[in-house]
């Protein structure tokens, strides 16, 4: 029994020391990869913001054309209101009478959304404000 014992220590020995060896050596290589592994993660995540950066750019670049194509828009439907406002001029220059200028002022009267503001015309055509109406109103 003493021999099998014997026999059995020195594979024990042998198999720690191995261990041993696999683990020095694996801390070994980790000391060495960890660094480049590091240098290598801070080049992704550079190329990862510089991507990143780069698509920003072109969506501000795609937001000034629309801009851009918005506004070039807006002043050719200025230009159209302002032809149409010209040319009714023009035609209403050559028909203009006193009571189709009545109908143009009740017409701007209509469109009026705060209806608080009562216009009433006078011999000299000055609009009189109704300016007590506020006092008179009961409180609630």
């Amino acid at each position: 029994m003493n021999n099998n014992n014997i026999n059995a220590t020195p594979k024990l020995i042998r198999g720690a020391v191995w261990s041993l060896a696999g683990i020095v050596l694996l801390i070994v290589a980790m000391a060495f990869i960890r660094p480049w592994y590091n240098v290598w993660s801070q080049e992704m995540e550079g190329k990862a913001e510089f991507a990143k950066a780069e698509q920003n750019r072109k969506i501000k670049i795609e937001e000034a054309k629309a801009n851009l194509e918005a506004e070039k828009l807006n002043a050719q439907a200025e230009i159209e209101r302002a032809k149409g406002a010209a040319e009714a001029i023009r035609i209403e220059n050559g028909s203009i009478t006193p009571t189709y200028i009545q109908y143009l002022w009740v017409r701007q009267q209509s469109d009026l959304s705060n209806k608080t503001v009562i216009y009433v015309p006078t011999e000299t055509n000055l609009p009189i404000l109704e300016s007590t109406r506020a006092l008179s109103l009961p409180k609630e």
